[in-house]
């Protein structure tokens, strides 16, 4: 049921990076489910996290090891999170960083984990035992599609993007995948997503490279409102093929974060369009606040809002239900009579009420089609925000009743 969503673009191979995928057995039978990203020596990876304190254990072996060095190896399984499993969460996370530097010939503390999938079961570790020699022995710099269908849960079709794009006299590749469909509401990136370019980068410039990328795309989404324990998304930079980038500013910083911000933007919009049962891919964008904070806040609480999403499903234009969304939303002195609403250029809503010259049928066909762009004037600032979400279906509950079933 992905919205506008088709068959993945052309991922350009990104030198010094090599991904290979395995059936290991996490999930069902005959699907990949084990992937494995290595990074020749000398590359630099950057990441940000969940902000969930539940987070999950391969999400605090990553950043422990991050703290360490440099990581020759990514290793991601899907069909268990490893979440909500104490001590031995952490044990098994580990355990699957020795085995894969054990076989990769690195020390542990080189080796990211990464995980996705159901809560609170423990990690088997036979899959690990028995699917990494088949991942690293499928190590190719093409296996960018394999991975991103070896990452998937209720993902309905995988997510990739990837640009080519002129950084000083040079053209550098960046390239991404990433996994997401349910639990998406960010507050660092997605549920998972990795990038890589082969353009060389000092390690201050990548951090705010990934940081800047992240803002513009990956925390502008939201499917229901629920945030993972598992988050991540790492930036990868191998310095095989681009100049060097070694400051946070100048052109070619802005040109190379440039691309990798289009590349994280295009998998987050992918991540929305294949949301859980979506059948609407809808931006709600939100002008006239005093901070972009205040924009975002009003974008969310619409966004959130059941009887909002599911009116969108229906395509019915119950302009009430996002009126008393914007009500509620953290906004201190809200002159109502300020507000203004338009959906797909149709305006419902002038000064706080019905539009003269609104009419049912106008609504109606606005929300008729699967691209909606909701535009929320609040009249008292200059700032404007926006965000990404999608409706609410009987699929929805559908897919996530029966999600351990």
């Amino acid at each position: 049921m992905a919205v506008g969503l088709g068959a993945l673009p052309r991922l350009h191979p990104v030198p010094g990076v090599r991904l290979g995928t395995a059936q290991a057995g996490f999930k069902a039978p005959g699907r990949r489910d084990l992937v494995v990203m290595a990074l020749d020596e000398g590359s630099r990876c950057a990441a940000v996290f969940t902000s969930n304190a539940f987070c999950a254990a391969p999400v605090t072996v990553a950043r422990d090891h991050l703290r360490v060095g440099q990581p020759r190896f990514l290793v991601i399984n899907a069909g268990n999170a490893n979440a909500g499993t104490g001590p031995q969460g952490i044990e098994a996370a580990l355990r699957c960083c020795e085995l894969a530097a054990e076989q990769g010939g690195c020390d542990r503390a080189r080796v990211l984990p990464f995980s996705t999938g159901v809560i609170g079961e423990p990690l088997p570790l036979g899959p690990f035992r028995d699917g990494l020699p088949a991942a690293l022995a499928d190590l190719r710099e093409d296996g960018w599609a394999d991975a991103a269908a070896g990452i998937m849960t209720t993902d309905t079709l995988p997510k990739g993007a990837s640009l080519q794009v002129p950084v000083g006299e040079r053209t550098v590749t960046v390239t991404g995948i990433a996994k997401g469909s349910g639990m998406i509401r960010p507050d660092m990136a997605t549920m998972l997503a990795f990038v890589a370019t082969d353009c060389e980068v000092a390690p201050a410039a990548l951090r705010r490279c990934l940081e800047r990328a992240v803002a513009a795309s990956f925390n502008r989404i939201t499917v229901d409102g629920d945030m993972s324990t598992n988050d991540a998304c790492v930036l990868a930079a191998t310095g095989r093929g681009g100049p060097a980038v070694t400051a946070d500013e100048g052109p070619d910083f802005e040109a190379l974060c440039g691309a990798v911000t289009e590349v994280c933007r295009t998998l987050a919009q992918a991540i929305v369009r294949d949301g859980e049962g979506a059948t609407k891919f809808i931006t709600v964008d939100v002008h006239g606040g005093r901070t972009p904070e205040e924009c975002r806040g009003v974008a969310y609480t619409v966004a959130h809002s059941p009887l909002v999403k599911t009116a969108f499903f229906a395509g019915d234009p119950n302009w009430g239900r996002i009126l008393a969304a914007i009500g509620r939303a953290p906004v201190v002195g809200l002159d109502v009579s300020c507000v203004e609403i338009d959906l797909n250029g149709v305006c419902i809503v002038r000064a706080g009420a019905r539009a003269d010259d609104y009419r049912e049928e106008r609504g109606a066909a606005a929300m008729a089609g699967p691209e909606i762009e909701l535009c929320i004037r609040l009249g008292r600032g200059r700032y404007r925000d926006y965000i990404w979400t999608c409706d609410l279906s009987y699929e929805y509950v559908r897919i996530n009743a029966e999600y351990r079933s």
